[in-house]
């Protein structure tokens, strides 16, 4: 079973910048699409970004809300999945986690962000 480790949260004024990781143990990361999901408080969680498995090119796609915004990116030597997150707004404000699309497995425990000023 995949476990997946999310990090690089935080606290972060309005328009600025984070960049989240997910690391992935066992070597079958590399044959899943993967997705960063959040989950806001009171709100159900939403996909907001996914990655194709890859060969020579991943193609990526993002919800409405974070287009143009957030980059999703992976180096599946390094098990790791990356979403970097500029322009950042209060509603962006959740917890980030990284799973499989459409499947998720077991979720990891999360990465906070909080854009305030």
């Amino acid at each position: 079973q995949v476990q997946l480790v999310e990090s690089g949260g935080g606290l972060v004024q309005p328009g600025g910048s984070l960049r989240l990781s997910c690391t992935a143990s066992g070597s079958i990361f590399s044959i899943y699409t993967m997705g960063w999901y959040r989950q806001a408080p009171g709100k159900a969680r939403e996909l907001v970004a996914t990655i194709t498995s890859g060969g020579r090119s991943n193609y990526a796609d993002y919800a409405d809300s974070v287009k143009g915004r957030f980059t999703i990116s992976r180096d599946n030597a390094k098990n790791t999945m990356y979403l970097q997150m500029n322009k950042l707004k209060p509603e962006d404000t959740a917890v980030y986690y990284c799973n499989g699309v459409p499947a998720p497995g077991s979720w990891g425990q999360g990465t906070q962000v909080t854009v305030a000023s």
